[in-house]
């Protein structure tokens, strides 16, 4: 399988019908997101190798000009393509898979990173699927990475996690008429979106991408708005809101259950670790699952006071809707539905059984 290189001239480099889309929005002086800018640079290079690549940058117009000086040549850095909504990750999304110069499509935020294996395996997996939802793993683990982790981890226990990118064609998105831009948790609303319109949604959560982890003061903003997007999932939602009572309760009434109840966190995040193969990741992140629980359980509590005002802050709006009701999204009769194909919820999704196994080595433990 080939490696990013940024010598498309080498003889090992394969270049894939595959248009990357990568939505961003960096508001930040340019002072201080010089780094970010360079290592952005470095990494389109080496994406631009292998694939055509179309950053969707909805920054003010004097950074979006910094960072079309900054990047390459050949990397198509285009503006939002002026359609409504609140969520602006959405409209840079569905503006650049509009523009995209080929059927296959990756998008991707901009803190992921791919490589050559997880780009050749993901490319392979759309030869059989509409959507192709992979599974990001931190790149580095800081302290705040191992605790934001165990949410994946648990995540995995039951079902998938929600990563921060997915695999799709073009002209299934047209034809279903892309995505609400106007809900918070967009990858839920999109794959929503996608079932109900009969599109085969392929879960490879053993198809491994790597992604750069927040810094902690951003990591900090995201604890309230991580946790609103789980007013859509009423299971959740329910459990979630027993967190505290359940923790109140057992500290007042049997000291000793926390105890137990903090055990089991770390088993479940360890169940996560090891399923579909396994992650190779550091060995003291599950031992963060009662932090991420007991966090998710205070914060929930705040995005269901912020849903009374109105909805949670998102870059200074108020968005209400976590995403829609499957009841809600259209269900053409036209189009056989994913509820026929055996998968109509999303953490249903249907595992992709000819997609090769990834052999590239994930991330290097920290010690």
């Amino acid at each position: 399988m080939p490696a990013l290189t940024s010598d498309p001239g080498s003889p090992t480099t394969v270049r894939f019908p595959v248009e990357v889309v990568i939505p961003l929005r960096w508001d930040r002086p340019l002072s201080e997101q010089r780094a970010d800018v360079e290592e952005m640079g470095a990494y389109l290079v080496s994406l631009h190798a292998v694939a055509d690549v179309t950053v969707v940058d909805g920054s003010r117009p004097d950074l979006l000009a910094a960072h079309r000086a900054a990047w390459p040549a050949g990397i198509r850095v285009m503006t939002p393509d002026g359609r409504p909504g609140v969520n602006g990750k959405v409209v840079g999304a569905l503006s650049g898979i509009a523009a995209a110069r080929h059927e296959l499509v990756v998008l991707a935020d901009d803190d992921v990173r791919y490589d050559g294996d997880s780009l050749t395996t993901m490319y392979l997996a759309l030869q059989a699927a509409d959507m192709v939802r992979p599974q990001n793993v931190f790149t580095e683990w800081p302290w705040h990475a191992r605790w934001d982790f165990c949410r994946t981890l648990i995540a995995r226990a039951f079902a998938a996690d929600w990563p921060g990118t997915f695999g799709l064609r073009a002209s299934a998105v047209a034809v279903m008429g892309g995505w609400s831009a106007e809900v918070l948790f967009e990858n839920l609303e999109m794959v929503r979106t996608a079932q109900a319109n009969g599109r085969l949604v392929v879960n490879l959560p053993g198809l491994l991408v790597g992604r750069r982890p927040p810094p902690a003061a951003h990591f900090w903003s995201q604890r309230v708005r991580q946790a609103y997007d789980d007013l859509a999932q009423p299971g959740r939602l329910a459990v979630e809101l027993s967190i505290v009572p359940l923790v109140a309760v057992s500290a007042i009434r049997r000291p000793g259950l926390l105890v137990a109840m903090a055990a089991a966190t770390v088993v479940l995040a360890e169940v996560g670790r090891r399923r579909s193969g396994g992650l190779d990741i550091p060995r003291s992140v599950p031992l963060w699952a009662p932090a991420w629980v007991l966090e998710r359980g205070l914060c929930i509590w705040l995005a269901v006071g912020a849903r009374a005002r109105g909805g949670v802050r998102y870059r200074g709006r108020r968005v209400r809707v976590a995403a829609n009701p499957r009841s809600s999204l259209s269900r053409p009769a036209s189009m056989a539905s994913a509820a026929s194909r055996g998968h109509d919820r999303p953490e249903d999704a249907c595992s992709f059984p000819s997609a090769p196994r990834l052999v590239t080595s994930p991330p290097r433990p920290a010690p």
